[in-house]
C-alpha cells in the first residue's frame, strides 16, 4: 500500500504522480480516484503530466488517450495498456494499493457486444 497524500490535496480535475515499483499517476475526476502506471506504454511519457478528460487521460507526446477505468489506449500510437490500480481514502488519506507487478499485466476480457 502507497500513501499518496491528504484526499484535501488532490483536488478534481487534478494529478499526483507517486512511486511505487514504478511512478504511479493518481487522477481524481470529480470526486472518483483512479490510478494507472505514470508511464506511457508507447514511450517514455508522464501521463499525470497529462490532459484530463472525463475518465480518461491524454499522454503529452503523441495523444493517444488511456482510459482511467481499465487502462486500455484509445488507439495509435500506443498499443499496449498500462496497469490499473485500486485506491482508497481512510481517514482523509488516499492510498494506492498496487495491483500485480510490472510484467505480469492482467488479462483483459473482451468485451461482447
Amino acid at each position: 500500500m502507497i500513501l499518496v497524500g491528504e484526499l484535501s490535496d488532490l483536488p478534481p480535475g487534478e494529478s499526483v504522480r507517486v512511486q511505487g515499483e514504478v511512478p504511479i499517476a493518481v487522477f481524481n475526476v470529480d470526486g472518483e480516484l483512479y490510478a494507472i502506471d505514470d508511464t506511457c506504454t508507447h514511450q517514455d511519457a508522464s501521463l499525470s503530466d497529462g490532459w484530463l478528460e472525463g475518465c480518461a487521460v491524454e499522454c503529452p507526446l503523441h495523444a493517444t488517450c488511456f482510459d482511467l477505468r481499465t487502462g486500455r489506449p484509445s488507439g495509435p500510437p500506443a498499443k499496449k495498456p498500462v496497469r490499473t490500480h485500486a485506491v482508497s481514502v481512510d481517514g482523509g488519506l488516499i492510498h494506492v494499493h498496487e495491483s500485480a507487478p510490472v510484467g505480469t499485466t492482467p488479462a483483459i476480457a473482451e468485451e461482447v457486444g
